[in-house]
Formats: C-alpha cells, sequence, structure tokens
C-alpha cells in the first residue's frame, strides 16, 4: 500500500492512501493545534484495534455476540529511554461469554498483523528524492 504524506499547515501532517485521508497533528504544547491524535497516537491505536479485529471475526464465526466485549490496552514505558518497553491488552468480557472461548480470544487477538510487524520489524529506506515542482 502506497501512501502520500503531506503538510496541510502548522503542525498538522496527513497520510493520504486510496480514497482515506488520515489526519494528525500536534498537542498545543508541541507547537500543533490539536485538531488531530498526534502520530504516534494513531500508531498505539493500530495495536489494539487490531487485535479488535481479530476478536472481532472470531466472534462472529462462530455467532458470539461481542456486546459488552472490549479491550483494555495500557503501555509501560522504560523510564531510561522513554519508550514503550510492554503493552499489555486485557480482553474484557461480560460474565455470560462462554468461558471456554477465553483462551481462544488471546489466540485471535495474538494474530494480530500490527502485532506480527513489531515481531519482526520491516527495514526503513529513508532518502531524499528531487521532483519536479507542482504547479
Amino acid at each position: 500500500m502506497d501512501m502520500t504524506i503531506t503538510f496541510p499547515g502548522g503542525a498538522r501532517v496527513d497520510a493520504q492512501f486510496g480514497a482515506f485521508t488520515i489526519s494528525t497533528d500536534q498537542p498545543p504544547q508541541a507547537g500543533g493545534e490539536g485538531s488531530a491524535p498526534p502520530p504516534f497516537a494513531l500508531f498505539l491505536a493500530s495495536i489494539g484495534t487490531c487485535a479488535g479485529i481479530y476478536v472481532l471475526g472470531f466472534c462472529r464465526q462462530r455467532g458470539l455476540s461481542t456486546e459488552g466485549i472490549q479491550i483494555a490496552q495500557r503501555m509501560a514505558t522504560d523510564p531510561r529511554t522513554g519508550m514503550v518497553a510492554k503493552i499489555a491488552l486485557d480482553i474484557q468480557v461480560p460474565p455470560s461469554f462462554p468461558e471456554r472461548y477465553h483462551d481462544a480470544l488471546v489466540r485471535a487477538a495474538g494474530q494480530c498483523a500490527v502485532k506480527k510487524h513489531l515481531e519482526a520489524p520491516p527495514q526503513f529506506d529513508v532518502r531524499t528524492v528531487v521532483t519536479a515542482v507542482a504547479r
């Protein structure tokens, strides 16, 4: 999937792909307007929402209701680096959710493509390319 990253003004940075535009901004204390989530928040949200897609798919395949199910995501940072050191996902289910599927939900969430890419990260190739000015 190719994306085009644009700079619409201020501290906003957008990613455009297909028919979608994902907008980001910085909070006011970082020089932005706070008009959209910062990029790192979207990155973190992609982990939980990806796990959620797999939980949703598991439930749909078995005709199980997702009512009352939610995922609580928590991050712990390394105090030395300030980097995220651990991400915990708690799949919260109502008492009526069949206990025999609890472990299977965890396995389903573990199939998340975002998580798998973090476990085997891609290489990055960042460079400058001179292009003609669009008029």
